[in-house]
């Protein structure tokens, strides 16, 4: 009776989990660039009774045996990289990925990070950075006396902008790359809307936006969140009516407990 407690106890913690991530994943229904996560759960370590195979009494070959299990685990959370729906902004400086890739950028510190939030703003040398301040790994610098309405930015990231009284004179600003990596599940969350490598997403891969697998670039545009709100409401849902049903489990076990106790006394 105890081993139910116990196994119980597993699916309330479990279902627990579940829910906190799918309030994650609601909460960020509007970040921009946001992936849902999505929890992978694993049974934990029977008691082999009988083992399937086995000869029982009868002198015949058991064809299941007998084996119970004692709860689950929570084995991992991934993150689902499905493309988010594009909203328009008409923002010459936000641009979307339309395909694979991330957008590299720079911390103070040196470290590199990676993005599919592609809002970005002009620092006070010209250079491109994100909305807390990090720097676009990208050789682009927009020069005094570009005129940003006039500034376009291609789909394979090439930046292009007019001189203030040459309207007819196109300035190469530079190019935005894109990074990609084989296993982008991998990638370590460090939130802020960036992301880490580690060595389960492997070594980044960067290139030319259209080339080699990569996305290109959409400009005037932003990629919303990939939640989708009806999903994560009925995984909250069926979260919460399974940590009812093994409260439940538990109640039951224990009011069996306690007619056991007053059987011996």
């Amino acid at each position: 009776m105890l081993r139910a407690l116990y196994t119980s106890a597993t699916g309330m913690k479990a279902q627990e989990l579940l829910i906190d991530n799918t309030a994650n994943n609601l909460a960020n229904v509007n970040t921009t660039g946001f992936k849902r996560s999505h929890v992978d759960f694993a049974d934990l370590l029977y008691t082999t009774l009988e083992q399937p195979g086995t000869e029982v009494a009868s002198g015949q070959i058991s064809p299941t045996g007998m084996q119970i299990g004692s709860g689950v685990r929570a084995a991992a959370t991934t993150k689902i990289f499905t493309p988010g729906s594009f909203e328009q902004t008409n923002n010459t400086l936000d641009v979307a990925i339309e395909g694979d890739g991330f957008f590299k950028v720079t911390l103070p510190s040196g470290e590199a990070r990676y993005t599919r939030d592609g809002a970005f703003r002009i620092d006070g040398d010209g250079r491109l950075v994100t909305t807390d301040g990090y720097l676009l790994d990208s050789a682009v610098t927009i020069q005094d006396g570009i005129s940003l309405s006039k500034l376009s930015i291609g789909a394979d990231g090439t930046v292009t902008g007019v001189l203030a009284g040459t309207p007819d004179a196109t300035v190469n600003l530079g190019q935005i790359q894109l990074a990609r990596f084989l296993n982008p599940a991998g990638l370590s969350n460090e939130g802020g809307n960036l992301y880490a490598a580690t060595a389960a997403s492997g070594q980044e891969v960067l290139g030319t936006p259209g080339e080699n697998g990569l996305g290109i670039i959409r400009q005037g545009f932003l990629e919303g969140s990939n939640v989708e709100v009806v999903t994560e409401l009925i995984s909250l849902i069926s979260a919460q009516r399974a940590y009812e049903v093994n409260s439940r489990a538990i109640r039951a076990g224990d009011e069996m407990l306690s007619v056991s106790a007053d059987i011996v006394r």
